[in-house]
């Protein structure tokens, strides 16, 4: 029998004080296996990239003491670092010499450019033909142009190094004769560069992994998480399913990036605090049947 099953996330269930024994013992055993499902893909990522389980265990290490610090911040430090250990398993020792590190100076992350560019271009109109497909833009020039495209993003950094960055990812492609620029693909996937890749994995994952933890926590912050899961279909019809959520995803794109857009100029215009952030995406999984279930 075939399986189409819309999952829905609950928001804000009621959660109750005090959980008896054997919902407590349920409620671990899922929670062990929800951790072993997340744990999988990224075990294999490590193994695939040459990275030890003792460096991958000292991460966990630190983000769990992270989590728990914040968790109780509101508590002096010499109390603080009890709490921690408790919480997290951990002797006091270690929490006190992992608290007490000077955390390096993280590089600020700088804004995606390049990103910026691509979806500008295939969200703005002038951008496309009459028949809806997008057009080759000249390298310089008047709207529609490459020059222009790129400082509508940013006058900061020189369009050439924007070109340059798009090529670099095979995401566009020169014509030196007409000197024309043409948009290789309708997905922001830099194929073949691994850093950049990497730095989506984390950024997508981890965002969306945040969106579902708040909602199972029952957080005030409530977030979109839904999905849709079939089994039972050809390589056909995943050929054809993969191509229509291609389709969606453009489509919601091109309507998205004017809408944020506006959004923030808005902002600005009403003189609003500009300190929130938003991160929307779409995935789609395919895998033989019985394959990492």
């Amino acid at each position: 029998m075939c399986n189409l099953i819309i999952f829905t996330v609950a928001i804000n269930d009621p959660v109750p004080g005090f959980i008896p024994t054997a919902a407590a013992s349920a409620d671990e055993a899922a929670l062990l296996r929800a951790f072993s499902a997340l744990m999988a893909p990224l075990a294999e990522l490590a193994v695939a990239r040459g990275l030890p389980c003792p460096v991958a265990e000292n991460l966990m290490r630190q983000a769990w003491v992270q989590a728990a610090n914040r968790a109780h911040h509101t508590l002096p430090p010499h109390r603080r670092v009890s709490r921690i250990a408790t919480s997290t398993g951990l002797s006091r020792r270690e929490v006190t010499r992992m608290t007490s590190e000077d955390p390096a100076q993280a590089e600020a992350p700088r804004r995606p450019l390049a990103n910026e560019v691509f979806a500008r271009w295939l969200s703005d109109p002038q951008c496309r033909q009459e028949d809806g497909r997008l057009r080759r833009l000249p390298r310089s020039g008047a709207a529609p142009s490459f020059e222009w495209l790129a400082q509508s993003v940013t006058k900061d950094v020189h369009p050439r190094t924007l070109l340059d960055e798009l090529l670099r990812l095979n995401l566009v492609r020169l014509d030196h004769q007409g000197d024309e620029v043409e948009l290789l693909r309708e997905a922001f996937v830099p194929r073949g560069d691994r850093l950049r890749m990497m730095q989506l994995m984390a950024d997508n994952t981890s965002d969306h992994l945040r969106a579902a933890v708040d909602n199972v926590l029952g957080r005030e912050r409530e977030h979109l998480e839904q999905a849709v899961f079939a089994d039972e279909l050809s390589t056909e019809s995943l050929q054809l399913a993969r191509q229509r959520m291609t389709e969606e995803w453009q489509a919601l794109l091109a309507r998205l990036v004017p809408l944020l857009e506006g959004l923030i100029a808005e902002d600005v215009r009403l003189g609003r605090a500009q300190d929130q952030r938003l991160r929307v995406g779409l995935y789609c999984y395919t895998s033989p049947m019985g394959e990492n279930t």
